[in-house]
Order: structure tokens, then sequence, then C-alpha cells
């Protein structure tokens, strides 16, 4: 393995006994890209940078960027195309290095150009994936985002030759944010980094996003650890855990208790990397200092977290995941082409999610202890593993109920001061409150959350 690059970093900072914490940031104006990446950099704890594109560069509407540059109108992210590759060198210029990777972040479809723009700048690190790219955010076909990241993976494996080792995170595990019960989240997560494997890719990490049980969590993650010590044996790989990406608690000290959670979580599962969350979550983009909070409370609260030991059990989340992952790749040998059959027989099929080229028969639900599972199970390959009997209709007053459950649940044990033990105090998860969830329209789509 080589010992360089973003994957190594978290490595070196696993075996030193610490989490890697992580903003999603990301600001158009050069000056304050870097302000926020030299404030990250300074942050208590072993931290890594972040850049965030904007929403022009990332549906590949580069006209639309350009001229907001041109016209001074500041972007929700930078955008890395259509900057000069010299401004972005001096955004990155004594911040970046080995002791401070940066990863480009972005929910593209197709994301060629941002690659070519990312490795000619000097990076080496991104995120996302042929599905967990194209289903939440906007109407591309699947087969178009399959081919976009076939073609980019294999771009930016060519880092290689150059000595300098790419690394590709999964956004599998945050389908759509919330209600997607834990072991669907799994199994795309483990596609997708198997994906990324056979298009050149040997250092991977693979994403969990908190959902709405604490001990469910730690199944699904000791599941996804299993899965990929099974899929990717000469790889070096790690996890990483987003704090609840759905309707945030709006008080302060609510959030940052979800957010404590997280970290507990990450922590307690010997996870490498945690994508926090800040205060301010529930109403605006969040300041620099905000993330820098975030990130301080992060890494204070997992150092004073115990680990959970996996006994390697049975567990149904990954029953449920195992059963997924090999009904997909015993379709295609290609690991790409097994999942748009997949997905067209409904072999994967993400709970109240729009687009297209999912068949939308899955339904999920709450259950009386928090716990997320399959109320209708479709055409999904679960017969026998997920127990009869179990289908449960979905109101639509039920689904709005379930989609504010974490916001309500924390926002009142703020209010009551009991913000709820930590995961290493709470076996069997009785007491202790994690999650995630977004939005619902008014026909009962789940929307997306940014990455």
């Amino acid at each position: 393995m080589s010992g360089t690059g973003f994957g190594a970093f978290v490595r070196r900072a696993h075996q030193a006994g610490e989490l890697v914490v992580q903003p999603r940031m990301g600001m158009s104006e050069p000056a304050r890209m870097r302000a926020g990446l030299a404030a990250t950099r300074a942050a208590a704890g072993r931290t890594v940078g972040t850049i965030t594109l904007d929403s022009y560069t990332r549906v590949g509407d580069l006209e639309s960027a350009e001229l907001a540059l041109l016209e001074g109108v500041s972007l929700n992210g930078y955008p890395i195309v259509s900057h000069d590759v010299a401004t972005t060198r001096q955004v990155l210029d004594g911040i970046h290095g080995p002791d401070f990777p940066v990863q480009v972040r972005h929910g593209s479809a197709a994301p060629l150009d941002i690659f070519r723009a990312l490795m000619t700048v000097g990076l080496d690190a991104s995120e996302g994936g042929p599905v967990s790219y194209c289903l939440p955010y906007g109407r591309i076909p699947l087969h178009q985002s399959v081919d976009n990241w076939s073609r980019s993976c294999e771009l930016f494996a060519r880092l290689r030759d150059l000595g300098r080792e790419p690394h590709l995170e999964t956004f599998g595990g945050c389908m759509l944010g919330q209600l997607c019960p834990p072991s669907q989240l799994v199994a795309i997560s483990a596609l997708e980094a198997l994906f990324f494997h056979q298009h050149g890719l040997r250092s991977i990490s693979a994403s969990y996003a908190q959902q709405t049980h604490p001990q469910q969590d730690v199944e699904a993650v000791f599941a996804l650890r299993r899965l990929c010590a099974e899929l990717l044996p000469d790889t070096d790989w790690h996890v990483v855990i987003y704090a609840y990406m759905g309707v945030y608690p709006t008080s302060p000290e609510g959030a940052l208790g979800l957010l404590g959670r997280a970290a507990e979580l990450a922590a307690a599962t010997g996870s490498e990397r945690l994508i926090v969350k800040t205060v301010a979550e529930s109403v605006r983009i969040p300041t620099v200092e905000e993330n820098v909070g975030a990130l301080e409370h992060a890494a204070a609260t997992a150092a004073r977290t115990r680990r959970v030991a996996d006994d390697g059990g049975e567990t149904q989340t990954y029953a449920e995941a195992a059963a997924l992952v090999s009904a997909v790749l015993n379709l295609d040998p290609d690991v790409g082409q097994a999942m748009l059959l997949a997905f067209q027989r409904g072999y994967l099929d993400i709970p109240y999610c729009l687009h297209p080229d999912n068949q939308g028969r899955t339904r999920s639900y709450l259950d009386g202890e928090g716990r997320l599972r399959w109320a209708d199970i479709g055409r999904l390959p679960l017969t026998g593993v997920v127990q009869a009997g179990e289908s449960h209709t979905v109101t639509s007053g039920e689904l709005l109920e379930s989609l504010s459950y974490i916001r309500r649940k924390f926002d009142s044990a703020a209010i009551e001061g009991t913000p709820g033990r930590a995961l290493s105090e709470d076996a069997d998860g009785a007491s202790a409150d994690t999650g995630r969830a977004s939005g619902a329209a008014q026909s009962g789509a789940v929307s997306p959350a940014p990455p």
C-alpha cells in the first residue's frame, strides 16, 4: 500500500487511535475557500479538508458557473472546473499536503471534467458513485451515469502510474439521506466500492449515514465492514460515517447532541472517518467557525468513546445486505452492468425515490423502537430473509412523522436536558438517539441531501 495520499493519512490516524473528522465546505471565492481550508487544518483534532463544488458544476452547466465568476456572483460551492488552474493551486498552496489531504465533493452523475480538473491541480481524493450520484440528484438515466463513472474511475486510477494513490469514497451509504433500511444502504455502498475496484481504484472508503436507531446503526456499520473485508481483500479501505443527513434539530443543544451520537457511532464501531454537521444545519449554510466547532466537538466526543466489540454474529442487517449483494453480483460479472440489471428487475429499489430507473415498489417505516424496517420489499431478493407478515401500510401522515422523528426526539431531549446516553453506555440501544431524515414533497418523494 502507498504511504501517501488521502487513504494513507486516514489509516495512520486510525492506527494512532484518532478519528478523522471532516466538514462539508465549499465557497466560490478563492480567498474564502482558502480561509476555510486553513481553519479546518488548524482545528483541534485530526482533520482533512473539503472542497465542495457548486450546483452548476455538478450538473455540467459550466457556462453559468463561468458567467457567475465574471459577474462576481457567489455560488453555493467552489467551481473547480471554471477557476483557472493557477487560482486553485494558490488556494491549496501551503495548506494541502501529506499532513492535510483535501477531498473534492461534488454530487455529479457526469463527473469526468471534475476529475480532470482536480487531478490537474494536484488533488487525489473525491467521492460519489454511479448509483448514489444519479438516483437522488436528477433524471439522467442510470446507464449513462454508470458509463460516466466507469470512464471517470479509469481516468482517476491513472494517477497510480504517476506514483500517486487516488482515493475514492462511495456515497452509496447515504441514499436519499433517510428512510432507506440500513441493509440496502450497506449493500449499495459495498457494491459501489467494488465498482471502483473493478475500474482500477485501490484506495477506497465506504460510507454509511447515521439513521434512526443507534443499535441498528452499529449492526449496519459492522455489516459494512464485514462485506468490505470479503469483497476488497487487496484494497486499502476504510469506513466513513455521515452525521444524520435529514431534518436536523433546530436547537443548538439538539444539533450538538445528534452530532455527538454520530461521533460515538464512528468511534464505537472502529470507523475511521466522520463527516460532521453543525448547529446551523436546520436554518442556513454554516459559517467556517460553526464548521470548526462541529469538528472539535466530534473529535472530543470520539476521543472519550470506547469501542464496541463485534462478536461476528449474523445480524438481520448483515443477512439482508449480504443477500442483496449476492443477488446483484450473480446478475453479471461486470459490477456496473449488474447494478443496472438489479434496478431493472427490482433487486435494488430505493423507498420513496422517484427516479425513472427506480421501480419504486418498496416502502419502509419506523417501528415503535425507532428502527427502520421494510414495509414492502417489492421485488427485492429478500424472501425468507425478511420475516413474512411484516408488511405495513405507510400513510402520508406516518411518512411525514417519520421524516421529522429525529428532530423531534433531539429537540425534545434538549428542552428536557436529557440528550441521551452514549453508545458505549447503552448496549441495547433502548434509550440512545441516532438518525437522519430529509424532507418530503407532497407527492411523497423524499428530497435528496447535498453531498
